[in-house]
């Protein structure tokens, strides 16, 4: 059986919260069913994107569900169950499973410098109390070096078949996708080279910016599998042009500002995330209208 178990796009899935941190369901809902209309595969949810480090357990639990209805038939879901304690890890873990999740995913434990011994029983104990295929979510959030040896110790751990890779060294993440003759299931993290991800040997792509432009990261995957090269870099660069104005003004209250933009009531970031002033709003809101936002990319 292999561990390849997830390719294509799927969405970093924003979670779209109110102020006192309650899921805004009808909202996430309507997302969803678009970025499964538009060709995304599925949705990677409380990650890094999806604020999940500083959501309530319960409110992650809602959004599972909310996930896993919506995705039934038409797509993956998979829970990033990773949080500042053990407990409340395998709780989240147990909880995907019966749920219905296909995977969960974690960052390494974090905070402390914990060394690979503890790290392999982090996963060991999260990976048991899902019983699901578990993704290491590598990044460098998680202030923990992710060495070839490290990821080759890890997958040897039962259940735990590959990793997110968010970072732009290629290099190494192509050498890690040799491990185990390649079966492993290695999936790109970085929005703005999801191109090069694929061709240096990425399973798929999630982003945040998946989010905003499903269509366009749907549409990079389907050109570079059916050997349309030309098409995946046009559309990358497309891609890219908004990610440039992300990055200038702040990702996460970027990807939030255009989905309202779309009409969706996503609401703001947990603080201290910012919150645009209305000059920053304008600015940003000038700059994707300049970039042929939104009429051009959904």
């Amino acid at each position: 059986m292999t561990n390849v178990l997830f390719t294509g796009a799927m969405s970093a899935f924003a979670t779209p919260l109110h102020d006192d941190g309650r899921i805004r369901e009808q909202s996430a809902r309507e997302l969803m069913r678009l970025q499964l209309g538009a060709g995304l595969k599925g949705f990677y949810i409380c990650g890094g994107t999806g604020e999940g480090i500083v959501m309530k357990p319960a409110a992650r639990k809602m959004l599972t569900e909310i996930a896993v209805e919506e995705a039934k038939g038409r797509g993956v879901v998979i829970s990033h169950v990773g949080a500042a304690d053990l407990a409340t890890s395998v709780e989240l873990a147990a909880h995907a499973a019966a749920a219905g999740c296909d995977a969960i995913s974690s960052v390494p434990p974090f905070f402390y410098q914990y060394g690979l011994g503890e790290i392999s029983e982090y996963y060991k104990a999260i990976a048991g109390a899902s019983g699901l295929p578990t993704l290491i979510y590598a990044t460098p959030l998680a202030g923990t070096v992710f060495s070839r040896d490290m990821i080759a110790a890890l997958i040897e751990i039962p259940g735990v078949i590959g990793l997110k890779w968010t970072s732009p060294d290629y290099y190494s993440m192509s050498r890690i996708k040799q491990l185990n003759g390649g079966d492993i299931n290695v999936i790109n993290g970085p929005d703005e080279t999801l191109l090069c991800g694929l061709i240096m040997g990425a399973d798929g792509g999630i982003g945040a910016n998946y989010n905003i432009m499903p269509k366009v990261f749907s549409g990079i995957y389907d050109a570079f599998c059916s050997g349309d090269y030309n098409k995946a870099r046009s559309l990358q660069a497309k891609a890219n042009r908004v990610i440039d104005i992300m990055l200038q003004f702040g990702v996460l209250t970027g990807v939030k500002e255009a989905l309202n933009l779309l009409g969706i009531d996503y609401g703001y970031c947990v603080p201290p995330i910012k919150r645009f002033s209305d000059d920053e709003r304008k600015a940003f809101l000038s700059g994707l209208q300049a970039a042929g936002y939104p009429e051009e990319y959904v």
